[in-house]
């Protein structure tokens, strides 16, 4: 029998961890965004650990793994990149009350990390913009309510201070993915999407 590639276990495993998962607002498997982060990747980097940690991208974060188990079965690298892309959400407390600081702790996080792990951010982020604004021609304003943060300034805000980080890395500001990126933000968001603010100012 023909051993799986590295690849294809991550996506097994995946499959198996998101099972019943839907993406926010809507009844899309959660898979689908695993599979479109990943398809991002592959077009960015042949590196087969991190297209493997791309489809891994929210197993620490969104389900029950734990780091030992990813550290058992993909290994010490792979596993790196996806506690990197992991937000600390904080669950003992209203996830409204500490969407500024956790917006926060990613952007400085990006800001100095290292380019497979900011590639692997900017096809996850990608993969979001590219939903919002397929959803925002259908309902306009009321895709906000989706959201802990239903502030589209402050939202637009945000995603401009992503795009600066992913600018600053010259092995992504040429990419087509981060011109889809912008051009996706600069749809969604006009004016909002600043990629020079202070949206951090009080946090």
């Amino acid at each position: 029998m023909e051993q799986k590639t590295l690849l294809q276990d991550a996506m097994e495993f995946a499959a198996m961890k998101h099972a019943g998962q839907r993406r926010k607002g809507g009844t899309i498997p959660y898979l689908a965004h695993v599979i479109e982060v990943m398809e991002a990747v592959c077009r960015m980097t042949e590196d087969e650990e991190i297209r493997a940690a791309a489809v891994l991208h929210d197993t620490l974060e969104d389900t029950e793994t734990t780091r030992e188990e990813l550290l058992e079965r993909f290994g010490e690298r792979v596993t790196a990149m996806v506690s990197a892309e992991s937000e600390n959400k904080r669950k003992d407390r209203p996830a409204e009350d500490t969407w500024l600081i956790r917006k926060k702790e990613t952007v400085d996080h990006l800001a100095q990390a290292p380019t497979d792990i900011r590639m692997i951010a900017l096809a996850d982020k990608l993969s979001n913009v590219r939903a919002m604004v397929r959803d925002y021609r259908v309902i306009g304003d009321a895709l906000w309510k989706r959201f802990h943060n239903a502030d589209p300034v402050q939202q637009g805000k945000y995603y401009g201070l992503l795009a600066h980080a992913f600018e600053q890395d010259e092995n992504l500001c040429g990419t087509p993915a981060y011109r889809e990126f912008r051009d996706l933000c600069t749809e969604l968001f006009g004016a909002g999407f600043d990629r020079d603010c202070d949206l951090f100012a009080n946090a």
